[in-house]
Formats: C-alpha cells, structure tokens, sequence
C-alpha cells in the first residue's frame, strides 16, 4: 500500500486500528514512534544490484494505556515528515516489536482499519541460483544446483 492510499484511509478514519493477519490486533495504545524515509542499495546474489525506496512506519506498545492515536494526528505526523524528510509516495512497510524480534510488515486496508500483511524473503535471482519450480526435485550440488561450484550464486 502507498503511502498516498494510507493518508487517503486516514482522511476517512476517527482513529487508527492495525490488525494482524490471524485476526488479533496490535494493542490499541500502540505509539507510531517514526515514520521514516528509507533507501536501501544492494547485490543479489545473481550479481545484480537493485535498490529499494519505501517509507517506514514504526509502531510501539507502551506502558501508558490511555494512549490512543487519532487518525488526523497521524496523518499530521505523516505530512510533517514528508516535508521534513522529501518522503516520496512509496510503499508503506510497518515495523512492530514481536515475542523475539521486530517484524516487518506490508499493509492493506480494509475500509476500516489496517492490515499488517506478513512479508517473505525470496531469492531474487532464482535463474541464476538454479531455483525450480516448487514442484520440482532441486539439483544436487553435483547437478550444478545453487551451491555447487561453478554456480553464479551463493
């Protein structure tokens, strides 16, 4: 979801509710602690380099469960941000402490509250690394599969 699809849902919004795919909710006196311009620059391991721009939103569950966040606060926050930080209209990714580590998220909405969208990682050059599909055996190291030496990968 673009960031402009998130201001358009707040526009429309009294307050601001994130659920998790299984259905629970992030606690609803979670703090949007930063909202955040990122850019990331990197190699695959095929060789190529890629590069990424999203923006960055990161929720916090706090102590003081009073807290509750309007939509037009938010949405104020947002706007500050994209004038402070030069914020492009990117895709969203939401970060969100969970029982071991922070995860990350994409977001959807529902016309009523947001969805944090589980993300995956993937190999980005699966024809280089030799990757068939699911359905098919994977090739041995001897096969010239992903991590055999004469592979472009790993």
């Amino acid at each position: 979801m673009k960031l402009s699809a998130v201001k358009a849902a707040l526009a429309g919004l009294e307050k601001v509710d994130f659920q998790f795919e299984d259905g629970t909710f992030v606690p609803e006196h979670f703090h949007v602690t930063e909202v955040g311009h990122v850019e990331k620059k990197y190699i695959d391991c095929g060789g190529v380099i890629r590069e990424e721009k999203y923006v960055s939103f990161q929720l916090w569950n706090a102590n003081d469960t009073e807290h509750r966040l309007k939509a037009g606060k938010l949405l104020n926050i947002i706007r500050l941000s994209e004038r402070k930080l030069a914020i492009e209209d990117a895709e969203v990714e939401v970060e969100f402490q969970g029982e071991h580590t922070i995860g990350k998220y994409y977001l959807r909405f529902t016309g009523t509250h947001f969805v944090l969208v589980n993300t995956l990682t993937a190999c980005l050059a699966e024809d280089a690394c030799g990757i068939k599909p699911e359905h098919l055996p994977q090739p041995t190291a001897s096969e010239g599969g992903c991590c055999s030496s004469d592979s472009q990968c790993c």
